[in-house]
């Protein structure tokens, strides 16, 4: 029997697997290497550049920056994804195209919507999964154990309909694994005002986004500036404006 100072050559090589465990262990925790960061880049080109993204698509890209949006969602091949008030598919589209064909994104809407019903119609897409959920309860029973979730531009609307919005962010919250992303985008209203614009200038205030979400019991992992728009006053629907809103991004993380 080999002897190494080990003792016997099956404890040599139960050590050996141990540390190699260990470094596995440490290595799918660390952070995308220089290879990764690159293939997760190029994911995120090939998804702008696909040609099932329509014109429409393409004029919108201008002001909402999906390469940014991406990058700030973290989104990766094989996520499983929901996508709130999905409306015409313009998010949940680039989100799928991100996580490629062993990902799923779950487009959540409260009413039938055509423009998404053509989009997926013009080219299917086997990995978007069409919803018609109520905000109340937005998660489907398969969307279990989710990587991330998006609300874009649509938690002010929400703020003013009929909807237990702490029930709601509950809901999302347990939809999530550990660890998992919430991020919100929306128009910004002046600091203060609460839910107070939310219908007639579709905006609102940022820190009531981020109190309701901390008292689901999500922390905020990083807030982003790709949208900001210093000059603008927030007095106006967005609109009823010439020029982009200020808006916020808001990245948060289930502990």
């Amino acid at each position: 029997m080999f002897i190494s100072r080990y003792g016997s050559g099956a404890r040599w090589l139960a050590a050996l697997f141990a540390v190699a465990g260990l470094a596995w262990a440490v290595n799918s925790h660390a952070s995308p290497g220089p290879d990764d960061r690159q293939a997760i880049s190029d994911s995120y080109s090939q998804a702008l550049a696909s040609p099932i993204r329509n014109d429409a698509d393409r004029d919108a890209d201008a002001q909402r920056k999906p390469l940014e949006f991406l990058q700030f969602t973290n989104v990766r091949p094989g996520m499983r994804v929901l996508d709130i008030a999905a409306g015409g598919g313009y998010t949940t589209q680039l989100l799928a195209l991100a996580v490629g064909s062993k990902g799923t994104v779950w487009a959540q809407n409260a009413k039938s919507q055509p423009a998404l019903e053509k989009r997926l119609s013009s080219h299917p897409q086997a990995n978007i999964i069409p919803v018609i959920r109520s905000y109340q309860d937005p998660v489907p029973d398969a969307a279990t154990q989710l990587d991330l979730i998006t609300i874009v531009m649509d938690y002010h609307d929400i703020a003013y309909m009929p909807v237990d919005r702490a029930k709601m962010d509950g809901r999302l919250f347990d939809a999530l694994k550990s660890g998992g992303h919430l991020v919100v985008l929306d128009h910004s209203a002046k600091a203060g005002s609460g839910v107070s614009v939310a219908k007639t200038l579709h905006r609102i205030d940022e820190k009531v986004v981020l109190d309701e979400f901390r008292q689901a019991g999500f922390q905020l992992e990083q807030s982003g500036d790709f949208l900001r728009v210093p000059s603008d006053s927030r007095d106006q629907a967005f609109f009823d404006m010439k020029t982009p809103t200020d808006k916020f991004a808001l990245r948060f993380i289930k502990p």
